[in-house]
C-alpha cells in the first residue's frame, strides 16, 4: 500500500512523512504534487494557519486546522504541523498514539533540557503532556528516565571520553537485523585480516586519547563472540595493551547470541578485565528462536548465562525483543518469567522495528506484526516484570518503523547502569570509534556541537581503506 503526502507554504517533509508513519506504519510514502486516487495527506502552512487534509480516492475526506499568531519560531511552526497531521489521523484512525507527536530518537532530552533551566517535575510533565500530547505513563517514563540520565551524566568530566569497537560478523543474520553484520562463513579467512586493519585504527586512536580519560569502552557489532578464542584474547590484550582498563572503567563485551559463547571466552573476557557483557536471548521461547533466524535454543541461553555468573562476571544484561512473529502476550509472560528465573543485572527491552536494511522489510509480506494494543500489554508485561526484579528504568530510545510507535527501555538494579548506553543517547560525550560502519562522534562541551567521522561499512573497502580511514580521522578529530 501507498501513502502519498503534499506540503504547501513549507518544506517539513521528513516531520511530516514520520507522523504519516505512526498512523500507517510500515507502507511505502511519496512526496507528490497531485492529489491522486491513492490516500493522500496534505500538509498546508499559510497566512497564520496550519492546515492538514485528507483525501481517499481523490476527494477530500477530512481536514483540520490550527490558527497560529505570526511572527513564529521554526520550532512552534514544525509542532502545530505535526499537531494537524495528528488530530486528523488520530480522528480517522481511531488510533491514539501513547507518544502524541513525539517522533525523535530521544524523548528524554527534552525533559534533560527542561530540568536543566530549572523546571519541576510537574512543569515537565504538564509539557509533555499538553505541547506533545504525550499520554500520562509515557511522560512518567520519561521524566523517571531523564532523571537517572542526569544523575549519571552529572559526572561527567571534560576529560572524560568513550570508546567503540565493532565486529562485525554473526554465525547468521537474525530476520529483523539491520546493522553492519556479516555472515562469518562467509569472511572467516579476513577476520585476522580485519583485525589487524582494526588494531591499526586502534593504534591511532590511543595515541590520540592520551589527552583524555576513556571512562567507557563497549566492544559490539555484529557479534564479537563469533571471533575464535585465539582472536577474541588477540583483541582484548591489545585493548589492555593500548587502553589500560581499570576497574573504573565500565568494559562492555557485547556478547550476543549463545550459540558463539564458550565458557573459554567468558573466561578471557574475565582475565582481560571486562566487567560487563550483554547476553541476548531475545525471547525464551524456541519456535520463534527458529522463526527469527536464530542457531541455539533456550537452554543455551540457561547453561551460558550460569556459566558467566561461575565465572564471576556480575554485571550481565540481556536483551528482548517485543512484537517478534506470532508472539502473544502469554509468550512474552513466559519469557519475562523465565529470565526472572536467571536473575539478570540489567535487562534492556526493545521493540521491534522493522528497518530498510533487514531481511524482514524484504519479506514484509509473509509476516504479520503485532498490533499496537497488543504490545502495548507486553510492554506493560516487561515493565511490571523489571519492577518485581527491583530494577527501574535508566534509559530509552525509539527508532523510525517501530511497530507502535513505542520505546526501547534499559531497566537496572540501582548501580547497574550501562553508562555507555546513555553517553550514546543523550550525546554529552566524545565517542572514538574504531571497525567497519563505526562512526566517531566529537561533542564540544561548551556548544554541545556535535560533528561525526564515518568509516566504510563493507569488510574489504575497511580493510583496504585503511590509510584513509585514518586520514578522515586526522582531519575531524579536534587537536587542541
Amino acid at each position: 500500500m501507498m501513502i502519498q503526502y503534499i506540503l504547501k507554504g513549507h518544506e517539513m517533509q521528513n516531520d511530516v512523512q514520520t507522523m504519516i508513519q505512526v498512523f500507517y506504519p510500515n507502507l511505502h510514502y511519496y512526496r507528490t504534487e497531485e492529489v491522486s486516487e491513492q490516500i493522500t495527506v496534505k500538509s498546508v502552512l499559510q497566512k497564520g494557519i496550519a492546515a492538514a487534509m485528507l483525501y481517499c480516492r481523490g476527494r477530500k475526506k477530512a481536514e483540520w486546522s490550527i490558527p497560529y499568531q505570526e511572527p513564529c519560531t521554526d520550532k512552534e511552526v514544525k509542532r502545530l504541523v505535526k499537531m494537524t497531521i495528528f488530530a486528523l489521523l488520530s480522528r480517522e484512525t481511531g488510533y491514539y498514539p501513547k507518544w502524541g507527536i513525539l517522533t525523535g530518537v530521544r524523548p528524554a532530552k527534552i525533559v534533560n533540557t527542561l530540568l536543566a533551566e530549572g523546571k519541576s517535575d510537574a512543569q515537565c510533565l504538564d509539557h509533555l503532556k499538553t505541547d506533545y500530547l504525550v499520554s500520562e505513563q509515557k511522560a512518567e517514563l520519561t521524566l523517571q528516565v531523564a532523571k537517572a540520565e542526569c544523575r549519571l551524566l552529572a559526572q561527567n568530566r571534560k576529560e572524560d571520553i568513550s570508546l567503540y569497537i565493532g565486529i562485525p560478523f554473526c554465525p547468521t543474520r537474525c530476520l529483523y537485523c539491520s546493522f553492519t553484520a556479516y555472515p562469518l562463513k562467509q569472511y572467516e579467512k579476513r577476520v585476522d585480516e580485519y583485525l589487524d586493519a582494526l588494531f591499526r585504527e586502534l593504534d591511532y586512536l590511543a595515541e590520540y586519547a592520551k589527552r583524555f580519560c576513556v571512562k567507557n569502552i563497549y566492544i559490539g557489532g555484529g557479534t564479537p563472540t563469533t571471533l575464535t578464542e585465539v582472536q577474541l584474547e588477540r583483541l582484548l590484550k591489545k585493548v589492555q595493551d593500548l587502553f589500560e582498563p581499570t576497574e573504573n572503567t565500565e568494559y562492555t563485551v557485547e556478547a550476543g547470541r549463545p550459540d558463539t559463547i564458550t565458557k573459554e571466552k567468558l573466561r578471557l573476557m574475565k582475565v582481560y578485565g571486562v566487567n560487563r557483557i550483554s547476553i541476548n536471548p531475545q525471547t525464551m521461547n524456541d519456535d520463534t528462536l527458529r522463526r527469527i533466524g536464530r542457531a541455539h535454543t533456550v537452554e543455551d541461553i540457561r547453561s551460558v548465562f550460569r556459566q558467566a555468573r561461575e565465572l564471576g562476571h556480575d554485571n550481565i544484561n540481556m536483551d528482548l525483543i517485543l512484537g517478534l512473529f506470532g508472539e502473544t502476550v502469554e509468550d512474552v509472560t513466559h519469557t519475562m518469567q523465565e529470565i526472572m528465573k536467571l536473575a539478570p543485572d540489567t535487562i534492556t527491552v526493545h521493540t521491534l522495528a522493522v528497518k530498510r536494511a533487514s531481511r524482514l522489510k524484504e519479506q514484509f509480506d509473509l509476516y504479520t506484526l503485532t498490533t499496537a494494543e497488543e504490545l502495548e500489554k507486553m510492554l506493560a508485561v516487561a515493565a511490571d516484570y523489571a519492577k518485581q526484579m527491583g530494577m527501574v528504568p535508566y534509559y530509552m530510545y525509539r527508532q523510525k518503523n517501530m511497530v507502535g510507535n513505542f520505546e526501547n527501555v534499559g531497566y537496572c538494579h540501582p548501580g547497574k547502569e550501562g553508562v555507555y548506553n546513555i553517553q550514546i543517547m543523550e550525546e554529552k560525550q566524545t565517542i572514538l570509534a574504531a571497525g567497519a560502519g563505526a562512526s566517531t562522534k566529537t561533542v564540544d562541551p561548551k556548544t554541545d556541537r556535535i560533528e561525526r567521522i564515518f568509516n566504510v561499512k563493507s569488510i574489504e573497502d575497511y580493510i583496504g581503506r585503511m590509510d584513509e580511514m585514518l586520514e578522515r580521522k586526522r582531519q575531524g578529530l579536534p587537536q587542541s
